[in-house]
């Protein structure tokens, strides 16, 4: 799927997917001007676009391209990335220091995402909607639990914390 002006509104701050585009074929939107550092991102992309589009005289359909161009596959892309993100270079040397980006892909941090929402306080249904699960079991297979959440619950269990409690704390700390 490539994402298209028409589907980012600026003056909504959101992105819109259309149904039968996604996985989950229900389409979804996503509120980009929550987060700043996207919302800045979209802007200069729009701004690269305008001055390609003038510079070439046609109109670019897609937010992504290469000099007008759809963007066909990103993953060399992502692997250069990943690579750069792992790898420290001392003169002629490089060292691998983060070994398990090297065998990320996107869908990777779909889990990540969801757990740090999880974390933070934002209700399953919530979190559900964003990532495309229908289901509770299909939010429940990628529904990671690392030492972190581990250690979380046993000090809540330490500090007599019940599950009222604990969604209570969380709905203020978000709130």
């Amino acid at each position: 799927m490539r994402l298209t002006w028409a589907q980012v509104d600026f003056s909504a701050g959101i992105v819109r997917l259309e149904p039968n585009t996604t996985k989950s074929d229900q389409g979804r939107t996503f509120p980009f001007a929550a987060l700043p550092e996207l919302a800045a991102l979209l802007q200069r992309q729009r701004e690269h676009t305008s001055d390609v589009e003038r510079r070439l005289g046609v109109i670019v359909l897609t937010v992504f391209h290469r000099d007008g161009k759809p963007i066909k596959s990103y993953h060399g892309a992502w692997r250069a990335a990943c690579q750069r993100a792992a790898v420290v270079k001392r003169g002629d040397f490089e060292t691998v220091v983060r070994p398990r980006l090297l065998a990320r892909t996107p869908h990777d941090f779909r889990r990540t995402a969801a757990r740090h929402l999880i974390r933070a306080g934002v209700a399953q249904h919530v979190v559900m909607k964003p990532c495309s699960w229908k289901t509770d079991a299909m939010f429940r297979r990628y529904a990671i639990v690392d030492e972190r959440d581990l250690r979380d619950a046993v000090e809540m269990l330490a500090k007599g914390t019940t599950g009222a409690q604990s969604k209570e704390n969380r709905t203020r700390r978000v709130g």
